[in-house]
């Protein structure tokens, strides 16, 4: 494996900046929580927004690829508001709103 845990971590998270086209600025709402090795040949990448329940799985393989089929989940619904995302920044909330309408 060429790829190291921090390595995966950092690609997952440009991929999921660069499929909802976060800017540079609201980037740094978004962080690894963790990266772990599946088998010999991918990872398994979790990512956040700090301080949210909210999370997004990404598996990331040996060639540097990520799979677009990516995991989200939140115990939180779209139909029990949004109260919880006031204080981020506008994009931020935004994407959030999507993925947890979407499930």
């Amino acid at each position: 494996m060429l790829l190291t845990s921090t390595d995966a971590g950092q690609i997952a998270l440009e991929f999921l900046m660069a499929d909802w086209n976060v800017s540079e600025f609201d980037r740094e709402w978004f962080n690894i929580v963790n990266s772990r090795l599946i088998g010999a040949s991918w990872y398994m990448v979790e990512l956040a927004v700090e301080g949210l329940p909210d999370r997004w799985f990404i598996q990331v393989y040996d060639t540097g690829e990520c799979d677009p089929n990516y995991t989200f989940i939140s115990p939180i619904r779209g139909s029990e508001g949004y109260v919880d995302l006031t204080h981020l920044p506008h994009l931020v909330a935004e994407v959030l709103v999507s993925e947890r309408n979407a499930r």
